[in-house]
């Protein structure tokens, strides 16, 4: 069954937003596990995967609002979601971030494969949607550097 452009976009902006959702879920967990570290390992986690994760979160959010004000919608507001129980030790919360970056990829992934961008999308979005890719490609890998020597 064909969709409409409004459809189309629409459905971008969605699945856009579901992945930031996601991005917001990594960098809430980056955050808390940063006031639980020292000072060494806090400084390696904001230039390992801190940045990246907010750099890639940042930039999918300026994707999404700027392609949804030139196309004529309603973009989302994002709130910071909780990272969950305080409790929680720096191993899960980077555990939980690693997954929460994997789901974003995959889910922008899927976005990009789904040829909308380039049906019912533009140059911009296509351009912004690999920007935010792009960035998070090494996170995966320098998260499991940071936990194995988490602790050393």
């Amino acid at each position: 069954m064909a969709i409409t452009t409004a459809e189309a976009r629409q459905q971008i902006l969605d699945d856009l937003a579901a992945a930031l959702d996601q991005l917001g879920l990594a960098v809430a967990c980056l955050s808390e596990a940063f006031e639980q570290l020292a000072v060494d390992a806090a400084d390696q986690l904001e230039a390992n995967l801190y940045r990246p994760v907010q750099r890639a979160y940042g930039r999918g959010k300026r994707t999404h609002a700027q392609f949804a004000e030139r196309v004529g919608l309603s973009g989302d507001t994002f709130e910071p979601p909780s990272a969950g129980p305080s409790s929680q030790g720096v191993k899960e919360l980077i555990q939980r971030m690693a997954a929460a970056v994997a789901d974003a990829d995959r889910r922008v992934a899927e976005l990009q494969d789904s040829m909308l961008p380039i049906e019912a999308g533009d140059a911009e979005l296509r351009s912004g949607l690999s920007e935010v890719r792009e960035t998070l490609e090494k996170v995966p890998t320098a998260a499991a550097l940071f936990l194995r020597t988490l602790g050393r």
